[in-house]
Order: structure tokens, then C-alpha cells, then sequence
């Protein structure tokens, strides 16, 4: 199955355990598998690859993860893996993988063109389908609104780049690069997907999970924005689906891998934030307007639906929908979220890395009443 397309700053950066709370909806992924797959990960222990691994487990693939052995190296001990370093100059490089052969390779872990297509070129004589993962940043800035997977790419000042500069302003065209890289590999068999912000349970990044445990603690909140904001993200889980969906029915295009299906707005995503505790709180909405000037604070994950940022969460997913991915209530992640984060509190406290802190928060509101006192 071929889907042929017509053809950030800090923000964009949204690439970043085994335990995975919360049901299955996607109805064509926990059906039977047509066939067993070989699949081999490029990662496989962060965040991402783990989800994946469960999937496919389940659904009866043989697994292969290829990485460094740093990132939880005891998860998954009945895997093989293949240990090494996507940089081929370092080290043993990805010398592990010159022998092997699968039906699928998902690259979770590729930020550089030149260590992609190293990859690419090496497994090409004896893959079938590679399928990266890209993101949403390798869009070229200010983003459209309602934008599709045809909207043009960021360019690298520099193509032979290998840093995500001060402000991580390289991020989005590496990846752009790194989609070139691995489809002049693997002209034909080759799928790009390009998430939003991926959350859910096992999260490090803190940024959509910050929320959900902010409510839980109660009090004033201070909430950016407006409730009619567009928002989007995706469900770990429901990527993770809809990739071993990709594996098993050989789909490859370009994809923009976001949620939900349907728009829907900041508003309802805070609501199911403050639904999902029983603890007592209050909003205090603080106009994108102001925020916008608020150089040295950024709230998480949320982006001003004015200006530059105005197309960041408009993202169109037809193609994606298309395709099979499927979405889980945003309340659905929100309460699991949440009850991970709680959970894992008692066996990997630290783990999860929260950029937003009550200071911030505390600023932010004394110069917002500041601003209306004045």
C-alpha cells in the first residue's frame, strides 16, 4: 500500500517505562496480525520505543533494538539487541548491523543526515520498508495554519550542521535533512512521519505532563492563552499503534502524526486536566498577547495562536487518519498521565523533567495582576 503526496524554536522541539497504563482503541491494531513481522528499532528504550516494542510484542513480531545500552539498558531482556552508535565514526558505529535482514526498520532515533543515511544505505539490501520519524519542527517557520504535509521544509543555514544550536534553532531543518537521507537510501520504501508533541504515560519531557500533576496539586493556576486556542498532540500509545499498523501494511508517504482527529481547543484539554483530580482549583487565563512579550517565561507545550505561532497547532492529519491512526480521549491521557506519573514517583523519582516551575508560575502571575493593577 502506497499513499503517493501531491508533490522551531524551542517549542518545535518535541522528540524526546515499559509500563504503559490505559486501553487500546485503535480497532485495526488489536485485531490479528496478517503475518509476523521482523522489525528492527533504532532506539527502543526512551520513550517512543518502548510503546512500539509493546505493541508488536503483542501483536506476535520479532523485535530487534539496536542503541548504545545507555537508556534503561535492563528493559526488555527477552529482545535481542544489537549494541552500537548511530555515528559510524565513533567507536564500533553501527558495525552491529551489517548482518540481518528485516521487514521493517523504524528509525526512533535519528537527529543527524549524515548518521541517518549511514543507516539507511547499510540496511537498504536487506530491509523492506524504513520508516523515520521525523517531527512537525522540520516545517519551515512561521508555520501555516492548516498546513499539509506539502508546506515547505526548513532549510539548514549549514548543511553539514551536526548541532542543535544554542536555542535548538537547527532542529527542525535536521530533520528535514535527515528525511532526505533516509528516502535517497530507500527511494519507494520509505514512510516519513512527522509527530506533534508526543505525551502520555512514561513521558520524561514534562511538558505535556505538567499539567494534569499541576492540577493535582491544587490552587490558583495560572493557564496561557485563551480556552478557544487550537491545541493538538498524540497519545504515545495511539503512535505507537498506527506504526506497527504502517509495519504491517507496508504503507509508505508522508504523514503529519497528530491528534485528534477532530480540532479541539486548549480549553477543553485544561478542562480535562482539572476533571481528572479532586483537588480544588482556580483559573487565572493569561492572554497569548501578554505572554508574547514575556521573553524569559514559556509556558509548556502551549504556543500563542497569534503571530508566528498561530499555525503550530492547526496541523492537518487527513493523510494520517487515512492511513488507519486513530485517537484516544484527550481525558483518557490526561487520567493516565497522571496516574503514571504518580506511580512512578515510588520506583524512578527524578525521572521526569519538569521546565516549568512554581517560581515561574509565581512570576508570572504577580506580573499579570501587576499589568491589570497598573
Amino acid at each position: 500500500m502506497s499513499i503517493k503526496n501531491k508533490s522551531f524554536s524551542r517549542r518545535q522541539v518535541l522528540q524526546a517505562g515499559a509500563a504503559l497504563s490505559g486501553a487500546s482503541l485503535l480497532g485495526p491494531v488489536t485485531a490479528a496480525a496478517p503475518a509476523p513481522k521482523r522489525i528492527l528499532i533504532l532506539g527502543g528504550t526512551g520513550f517512543l520505543g518502548p510503546a512500539i516494542v509493546e505493541v508488536a510484542r503483542a501483536r506476535g513480531h520479532t523485535l530487534t533494538l539496536f542503541n548504545r545500552g545507555r537508556t534503561r539498558p535492563g528493559l526488555f531482556p527477552d529482545i535481542e539487541k544489537r549494541q552500537g552508535d548511530r555515528d559510524p565514526l565513533k567507536g564500533e558505529g553501527i558495525k552491529s548491523l551489517e548482518t540481518g535482514e528485516w521487514d521493517a526498520v523504524i528509525d526512533d532515533s535519528g537527529y543527524y543526515p549524515r548518521m541517518v543515511g549511514a543507516s539507511a544505505e547499510l540496511l537498504a539490501p536487506r530491509v523492506k520498508h524504513y520508516i523515520y520519524i521525523s517531527s512537525i519542527s522540520c516545517y519551515k517557520e512561521p508555520n501555516p495554519v492548516n498546513g499539509d504535509e506539502d508546506a515547505p521544509l526548513a532549510v539548514l543555514a549549514d548543511p553539514k550542521v551536526e548541532e542543535m544550536g544554542k536555542n535548538f534553532e537547527n532542529y527542525g531543518g535536521l530533520k528535514a535533512a535527515c528525511e532526505a537521507a533516509a528516502e535517497k537510501a530507500l527511494p519507494g520504501r520509505t514512510t516519513i512521519v512527522r509527530p506533534g508533541y508526543i505525551v502520555g504515560p512514561d513521558d520524561p519531557t514534562g511538558r505535556f505532563t505538567y499539567w494534569p500533576v499541576r492540577f493535582d496539586k491544587g490552587g490558583e493556576i495560572a493557564v496561557p492563552g485563551a480556552p478557544t486556542d487550537p491545541f493538538q498532540l498524540i497519545d504515545v500509545r495511539d503512535l505507537a499503534e498506527w506504526l506497527v499498523l504502517m509495519v504491517e501494511s507496508r504503507t509508505t508517504g508522508k504523514f503529519n502524526a497528530i491528534g485528534p482527529e477532530k480540532a479541539m481547543t486548549w480549553g477543553r484539554a485544561i478542562a480535562a486536566c482539572q476533571k481528572a483530580t479532586k483537588a480544588q482549583s482556580t483559573l487565572t487565563w493569561i492572554p497569548g498577547e501578554f505572554m508574547a512579550k514575556q521573553q524569559d517565561i514559556e509556558f509548556p507545550i502551549w504556543a500563542p495562536y497569534h503571530g508566528d505561532t498561530k499555525g503550530f497547532h492547526t496541523w492537518q492529519n487527513k493523510r494520517a487518519v487515512a492511513a488507519g491512526m486513530r485517537f484516544r480521549p484527550i481525558e483518557q491521557t490526561v487520567t493516565d498521565t497522571l496516574a503514571w506519573y504518580q506511580g512512578q514517583l515510588k520506583v524512578e523519582k527524578g525521572r521526569v523533567k519538569m521546565a516549568f516551575t512554581p517560581e515561574n508560575e509565581a512570576e508570572i502571575l504577580k506580573r499579570w495582576k501587576a499589568s491589570k493593577a497598573g
